[in-house]
Parts: structure tokens; C-alpha cells; sequence
């Protein structure tokens, strides 16, 4: 089963929860040209009318340049971690679970199945969580 496994350093903006939010926010990035393969926007339940937005990857100058001036900020300390591979029935939960018997909590989850292939983006409370969690989930690609 061929698994990659690493933790990656999303951009990050925090706005507000309005129609069109989103669209204007990757409007700068897409003129520029950036193709995002991580997406992650969610209206914040304890602040009602504020909105986070993630993206990943940002890179190159003019790639930087159009989210600073979108208003992005890099994650410095990033609690995010990429795994993708062949997908199969139960990956989900074998995933989950390898995290759950080494202690760590999962503080949030975005997957997608694309025709035999798998995708998932893990979000922890901390860095060292997500630095844990790509050593449990390397050896489960083992």
C-alpha cells in the first residue's frame, strides 16, 4: 500500500462570513495563476460573522506575493498534515485509529476519494501533535 505522509504549511485568512467570501479571497491567486490542491474554508460557530480560510500549497514569489496582498498569512507553526495513497475499504478508519492508539486527537479531518486514490488533511491542536502524528501514520503505510 503506497502511502506519503507529510505535514504541510497552509496560508491562512481570517475574514468575514458574507456571500462571495470565499470566491474574492482565491480571486488574487487565481489571477496569479497559483493552483491551489487544498482548499479549506468554515465559518467560526463561537465568533458568528468571522470566517477562516486555508490554502495550501503557496509557493514561488508571485505565488507569495498574491496571497500576502489577499491578505494570507503563512502558517508558521503548522498543525496540518497530508497523507494521500492507493485508496482501499477501511482506509479511513485504520488512519483514525493508528492516531487514536498512539494518544493523539484529531482536531479536524477534510478527505476525498478521487477515482483510486485517496486524500486527507489532518489538522491537530499543535505542531508536536502533527509531527506525532507523521510518525504513527508512516508506519501504518508500512
Amino acid at each position: 500500500m503506497a502511502i506519503r505522509v507529510m505535514q504541510i504549511k497552509p496560508w491562512k485568512l481570517e475574514t468575514e462570513d458574507r456571500p462571495g467570501a470565499l470566491a474574492d479571497a482565491l480571486a488574487p491567486l487565481a489571477e496569479a495563476g497559483v493552483n491551489l490542491e487544498y482548499v479549506e474554508a468554515y465559518a467560526h460557530e463561537a465568533e458568528p460573522g468571522r470566517a477562516s480560510i486555508f490554502v495550501y500549497p503557496i509557493t514561488g514569489r508571485k505565488a507569495m506575493n498574491a496571497a500576502s496582498k489577499a491578505g494570507f498569512k503563512q502558517v508558521s507553526e503548522s498543525p496540518f498534515v497530508l497523507v494521500e495513497g492507493d485508496d482501499r475499504p477501511g482506509m479511513g478508519q485504520r488512519l483514525s485509529r493508528a492516531l487514536a492508539d498512539a494518544g493523539i486527537n484529531i482536531h479536524g479531518v477534510s478527505a476525498l476519494v478521487i477515482g483510486k486514490k485517496f486524500r486527507v488533511v489532518f489538522s491537530f491542536e499543535n505542531p508536536q501533535d502533527a509531527k506525532k502524528a507523521c510518525r504513527v501514520l508512516r508506519r501504518v503505510a508500512k
